[in-house]
């Protein structure tokens, strides 16, 4: 697939993060994004090595440096400097400021998703006018002029609506629904994504905000205005609603709005059997799969269509064992798009069309 770029060259900063749940953002970007042109990510845990290889097992030419300095020399001036952590809270470590400032120093632009502005820092601001770069938080929202309430008008939307929804935050929601995305798009259908996170609004979702940055008064509203004007400007043939949190979870309930707003005809459901905790949260034991499934269905009157594997902590031949026991248990599809494709999701798909 060519890919357009629509904001120009970028380093991705994730010390520390990468190839873990709180590097997510990085990991999407080093995936896919059409916003940039991703050079390298930065964490010197993983310094001189591929970064598609440490996290998917492939290579994709994007390479990890130890640090700022080692990257620039390398790529002289990338144009962008994207915060690629994704932290529980979504604050920004200290000792990752001192690594921006020095960014901005250099003359890049700054982009991040973090709950931390970094228009809220005098300093960095006055530094970045001197400079002449711009600093753009993504999570920051937008005016309440600007926002949208819920009105019904998503009942108008004749196309098939999925929702990827997870059974746990930083579970592989949105990397699955793109792959979606981009297999129905390969088979000749028509799809568009409504992004609800920081990081598909950075890998260049149309139709993205982001979700748990909204007062909650607009939640259901921004999600309604999203699909429709998805569906009212492209007539795709699906729309893919990338998830939040999980229905259950503690801290992060957004699978719920996304099931009352979005009105999806289907959910795609994203699992990691080996998890046995929800993210971030020690002592809060995930729900099992079976009772995770029954909920989405009791609430919302759809029916979950298959299963999505996360194959964390899993060696690649236990996966096809894990989606076998998933299937025998649940009586449901399961795949694994990271290693097998889409293509199984899209012939299941086509029958919903």
């Amino acid at each position: 697939m060519n890919k357009r770029i629509i904001d120009g060259t970028a380093l991705v900063y994730a010390e520390g993060a990468f190839n873990t749940p709180n590097g997510k953002t990085a990991h999407g970007l080093v995936r896919f994004t059409e916003r940039y042109h991703i050079l390298g990510v930065i964490d010197s845990t993983y310094a001189d090595r591929d970064a598609g290889e440490v996290l998917d097992g492939k290579t994709n030419g994007i390479p990890i440096f130890n640090n700022l300095d080692d990257a620039v020399k390398k790529f002289n001036k990338p144009s962008y400097f994207v915060v690629g952590l994704a932290p529980d809270g979504g604050r920004l470590p200290k000792a990752a400021w001192k690594v921006i400032f020095k960014a901005v120093k250099m003359g890049m632009n700054i982009d991040s998703g973090l709950h931390d502005f970094m228009s809220g820092n005098e300093a960095l601001v006055t530094l970045a006018k001197n400079h002449r770069i711009t600093i753009r938080d993504i999570r920051k929202t937008p005016d309440r002029d600007e926002l949208h309430f819920f009105t019904g008008k998503i009942e108008q939307v004749d196309c098939l609506k999925l929702a990827v929804l997870g059974t746990d935050s930083a579970i592989g929601k949105r990397t699955t629904a793109w792959i979606i995305v981009h297999g129905l798009r390969n088979a000749g259908l028509k799809a568009e994504m409504v992004g609800t996170g920081q990081t598909a609004w950075m890998q260049g979702a149309k139709y993205a905000f982001v979700m748990d940055s909204l007062i909650n008064d607009f939640v259901s509203g921004e999600i309604e205005h999203a699909v429709y004007e998805a569906w009212k400007n492209e007539h795709p043939d699906a729309i893919i609603i990338e998830g939040q949190g999980s229905l259950m979870n503690p801290a992060y309930p957004g699978g719920f709005e996304i099931l009352a707003a979005g009105r999806p005809d289907y959910v795609i459901l994203q699992h990691a059997p080996r998890r046995q905790e929800y993210d971030g949260f020690p002592g809060y034991p995930l729900h099992p799969l079976k009772k995770q499934i029954e909920a989405i269905e009791m609430i919302s009157g759809v029916k979950v269509a298959a299963i999505t594997l996360n194959h964390e902590n899993m060696s690649r031949n236990e996966i096809d064992r894990e989606c076998e026991l998933i299937a025998a248990e649940t009586g449901l599809p399961c795949t694994d798009v990271l290693y097998e494709g889409p293509e199984k999701l899209v012939d299941l798909i086509k029958n919903y069309l």
